[in-house]
């Protein structure tokens, strides 16, 4: 702010306050602008701004100074991070890792009848339990992996292995399952078809 002139402005001042408790100088004989109140400083330009410099050490309006210390005293949560959680392996991935419980998944109700008419027409279905709200999969029996000699599909007892193909999220799977005859229910796994075929 340039005083340049402070010698030749012989107005009486006074410093005024607003509701924000932001300062101005005005005339000393002028009404107040609405809004501004009498600060208690009168005299020479000089002194009031002087009193302005020396009273006005917060230029932030207090609105601005209330919100921001309640910010301080209640911060709000931090956002969520955008997909910065470390998302886990597709489904794919994880009916790969390891065996894992499996039933026969046949409508109305499971039966070794109903298990034996499936195998006949070639295509099964069983159902991985320990996925959210289970997985049901469909597939094309492959007669020569599959394994039935373990098992009396007569009488319901032993086991048998059944494999086959799908694709489930657009890859092509081998589904793996060893089933009791007595409980239908079993282990099994997925191989994808690129890795089920990789020399090792």
């Amino acid at each position: 702010m340039s005083f340049n002139n402070e010698d030749e402005d012989k107005n009486v001042y006074k410093v005024v306050v607003n509701h924000e408790e932001q300062y101005s100088i005005w005339p000393e004989y002028r009404e107040n602008p609405a809004g501004w109140n009498d600060a208690g400083k009168v005299g020479p330009k000089a002194e009031c701004l002087a009193y302005i410099k020396e009273v006005w050490t917060d230029m932030r309006p207090l609105s601005l100074r209330k919100k921001m210390e309640e910010m301080a005293k209640n911060p709000p949560p931090p956002p969520p991070p955008a997909d910065s959680t470390p998302k886990g392996p597709s489904l794919v991935d994880r009916l790969c890792m390891g065996d894992h419980h499996v039933v026969v998944s046949q409508r109305p109700e499971p039966s070794v009848e109903a298990l034996k008419e499936s195998i006949d027409n070639g295509y099964v279905r069983i159902k991985f339990t320990e996925t959210k709200g289970g997985t049901e999969l469909g597939f094309k029996l492959d007669k020569e992996a599959s394994d039935l000699s373990a098992a009396n599909l007569q009488e319901g007892t032993g086991k048998v292995r059944l494999v086959g193909g799908l694709t489930l999220d657009y890859v092509k799977v081998r589904c793996i399952a060893e089933i009791d005859l007595k409980t239908l229910e079993g282990q099994g796994h997925l191989e994808k078809v690129a890795e089920a075929g990789a020399a090792y």
